[in-house]
């Protein structure tokens, strides 16, 4: 047998003995684990969830390194990507298997998780309660992105079980504050963690996303002028005046999704532009002199942030009425700052992913972008090829309605197995 056959032979048995490996019911019982801990981004059950996930890694015999972040300082760093949840404290973990070099291979997930919202709107369950009903999980977190950790967890555990020894390191990447701008990856980058490429295992429906749109917090402010409601011609409301500003960032948002990348084919909006808060007046008989808007600009791919935010700028201040030309509203940007990010066109993960998930489904997956911000571009930024990979559907993501397929959970640990299998090789 010639070297190339014995080395494909050795792969090919290795797979086999992974994927034999793989536990379903402990990967699923560990989602359900994972879920319970409501690990808003910010909170201290973010941190428990890291310490939690570093001694599940530590447990499979993996060299982990779990340190506390410096707030100050990565805040100071450039390239900082900003936070909006209040945060006191916050804990990195990376774990790495036996090997020589580099890690041929990160698989990356987030453990933070948005609020729950109206608890009424959960249908009386508990939104960290982990419910499961036939192949379904149910609860916070289950897509956005814990199934995607729960797999990550389940390919090492079922590497460590097989007893197949990697030629080169597999790591696993835990990360917090995902949600709020990606302090977590940024800080795990700034601490020299690397690797060859990466899968973020968002959720994905079946698809590998090489491209993520990015997305950029703002705060808007609109001046009026107060007077009693019963004498309210001597005042300027200020939510009347918002008004043509919202018409005039509704006409950006309808210019900036024109000819869109053929990688965003049936979605009909990959760079939105959404007002999620607004907050005018403080009493019910008076005018209101004052609308805070905060949300978010959907960022083209490739564009520089610093162009979508001087677009949506001029379209502020673009807005036509007369006590806008002389009290200009006040356009700030704090919080989460998402460049866009995208795999280098021909890079092998691609293929590397695709073959890897055929072997496993049967078909070849889809190739898409997204029309969010994530973790992609910073990895990308940092010089790691990266693209998302993972169980779930987002459509269920940040909604009280969240949930994931356990099949997928199954189906996305097998395809990663493999894929870790032939990227880092065997000894």
């Amino acid at each position: 047998m010639h070297d190339a056959q014995a080395r494909n032979a050795a792969t090919e048995d290795a797979e086999t003995r992974v994927l034999n490996a793989i536990d379903d019911a402990e990967a699923v019982s560990l989602l359900a684990d994972l879920v319970r801990v409501p690990s808003v981004t910010g909170t201290d059950a973010e941190s428990e969830l890291q310490h939690r996930l570093a001694r599940h890694l530590t447990e499979a015999d993996l060299d982990v390194d779990v340190w506390r972040l410096d707030l100050e300082d990565l805040a100071r760093r450039e390239g900082f990507p900003g936070m909006e949840a209040p945060r006191s404290e916050g804990y990195g973990v990376v774990a790495v298997t036996a090997g020589e070099g580099v890690p041929a291979l990160a698989l990356q997930g987030h453990a933070d998780v948005v609020p729950i919202g109206d608890p009424a709107r959960w249908a009386g369950s508990d939104p960290f309660g982990a419910r499961i009903e036939g192949d379904t999980l149910h609860g916070r977190g289950a897509c956005d992105m814990k199934a995607g950790l729960a797999a990550n967890l389940a390919v090492v555990r079922a590497i460590r079980r097989s007893g197949v020894r990697l030629a080169r390191p597999l790591a696993v990447h835990c990360v917090i504050s995902e949600e709020d701008g990606g302090l977590g990856a940024f800080a795990t980058l700034a601490r020299g963690h690397t690797a060859d490429a990466a899968v973020i295992t968002e959720p994905t429906s079946g698809a590998v996303i090489t491209a993520a749109a990015g997305a950029l917090t703002f705060r808007l402010e609109v001046e009026g002028r107060a007077a009693h409601a019963a004498t309210r011609y001597e005042g300027v409301n200020a939510i009347e005046v918002f008004w043509p500003v919202f018409e005039a960032i509704r006409r950006l948002e309808g210019d900036r999704n024109r000819d869109v990348p053929s990688l965003f084919t049936g979605n009909v909006m990959p760079y939105p532009i959404e007002i999620g808060a607004v907050r005018a007046g403080d009493w019910a008989s008076s005018v209101p002199d004052l609308l805070i808007a905060e949300g978010r600009v959907g960022v083209k791919l490739g564009e520089d942030p610093a162009a979508a935010r001087a677009a949506f700028e001029e379209a502020v201040r673009s807005a036509a009425h007369p006590w806008l030309r002389a009290h200009p509203p006040v356009v700030t940007w704090p919080g989460g700052q998402f460049a866009s990010g995208r795999l280098p066109e021909s890079h092998p993960l691609l293929a590397e992913t695709a073959d890897a998930i055929a072997a496993t489904t049967g078909a070849p997956p889809a190739e898409r972008a997204a029309p969010y911000g994530s973790d992609l571009r910073l990895y990308a930024a940092g010089g790691i090829p990266s693209l998302h990979y993972g169980p779930g559907d987002v459509r269920y993501a940040h909604a009280p309605r969240e949930q994931v397929e356990l099949s997928e959970l199954r189906q996305v640990t097998r395809a990663l197995a493999r894929l870790a299998v032939r990227r880092c090789g065997t000894l």
